[in-house]
């Protein structure tokens, strides 16, 4: 356990709050958005159901005062993973998105690993500030 920094708790609560957005909106319009973006319902649904449990964990991991570092250098890598995973969706020919698609899981990617790369120095602010 690590004592959390308030950068990596800032960074947490940032990414519980743009998953839990996320959550919602592709788990309850997954049609809607499955006919905007041109990517299917199914996957939209099950990535919205995903993120309710991920961003539940990731606020519960923000809102603590110390954190198992293990857990979130485990976040970290998750959110690198989601980053890559969505390029490599949109370059192979498992989904057709129309170009409102391809920007949307664009930007989720960019934001995502926006998130690895915060919540990454915040664990290394994190890490110095109990070593110091």
């Amino acid at each position: 356990m690590i004592e959390a920094s308030t950068f990596l708790r800032r960074a947490l609560l940032a990414d519980a709050l743009f998953s839990g957005v996320a959550a919602l909106g592709f788990t309850f319009g997954a049609g809607a958005f499955a006919s905007l973006f041109n990517l299917p319902e199914a996957l939209l649904r099950e990535t919205g159901l995903f993120l309710i449990a991920y961003s539940a964990l990731v606020g519960w991991l923000a809102a603590r005062a110390s954190v198992s570092k293990a857990l979130v250098l485990l976040v970290v890598i998750g959110n690198a993973a989601w980053t890559a995973g969505s390029i490599a969706l949109l370059l192979s020919s498992a989904v057709s998105p129309n170009l409102a698609g391809e920007l949307m899981v664009v930007a989720q990617a960019i934001a995502t690993g926006m998130f690895a790369e915060l919540q990454y120095v915040g664990l290394r602010r994190s890490a110095s500030a109990v070593s110091a």
